[in-house]
This record gives C-alpha cells, structure tokens and sequence, in this order.
C-alpha cells in the first residue's frame, strides 16, 4: 500500500521523516517535540508551556491532513521526567473532548534537543 506523507506549513523534520503518514484509515502521526516553528529553537519554561507547543505543532499536522483532535484514537507521551505528569496532564486534559483518546505515558533518559516532552498521535479519517 503506497503512504501518502503530510506537513505542516512551516515544520521542520529534524531527520529523515515525514511529520504524518496515511495508511488505509489511519494517519500516523511523528512524535513532535516543543520546538517553536518561527525560530526552530525549543519552547522555553516548564514541561506546560513545552506540551502546549507540542500539541501546537502536531494540530498543524494533523489540519494538513484535514484532521481535527476529534479523529485522534491514540496518543503517546514521553517524558524525561515523570515527575511532570500532572502538568502535563493538565494541559493534555484542555486538548481532547470526552472520550478522550487512549493514551500511554512513558519516562525515557532523554529526547531530542533536550525537550521534556514529545507527543506522538495516531488518528482515524472519518467515514
């Protein structure tokens, strides 16, 4: 089956990936990082202000599949220091309606560029 590949205007791949990729119904989404696509350099604060842009960042990806955050099924979280669960969790909760995507978090030693956070999604295209 051929793969469809989507950007966001302005996005950058910080390696040899497509930001989103059509497969059948699905479109998987790369894990975004928090970094600011007007200066290419990371978010600055703590992990709310870092999972705000990362959400920023993959709702672009997903507009550019013509997607909304109602057709994501599935959402992965990383970060580096799972004491920011609960900040992060706040800033999650703001992004989806009820019912809320399935979700796995995950503590990692580290990401790229040194961010706190990365988000990773997978949606449905509407029937």
């Amino acid at each position: 089956m051929p793969r469809t590949a989507f950007s966001a205007p302005g996005a950058v791949a910080v390696g040899p990936y497509s930001h989103a990729v059509e497969s059948g119904e699905l479109v998987y989404l790369s894990g975004q990082t928090p970094l600011d696509p007007d200066t290419g350099k990371l978010v600055a604060g703590d992990v709310a202000a870092q999972a705000e842009q990362c959400f920023r960042n993959l709702f672009r990806v997903l507009a550019a599949a013509g997607l909304t955050p109602d057709d994501v099924v599935k959402v992965n979280v990383f970060l580096t220091a799972m004491e920011d669960f609960a900040a992060m969790n706040e800033v999650y909760a703001k992004q989806f309606s009820v019912p809320y995507p399935a979700r796995t978090t995950v503590g990692v030693a580290g990401l790229p560029l040194g961010a706190r956070i990365e988000i990773e999604m997978i949606a449905r295209k509407p029937l």
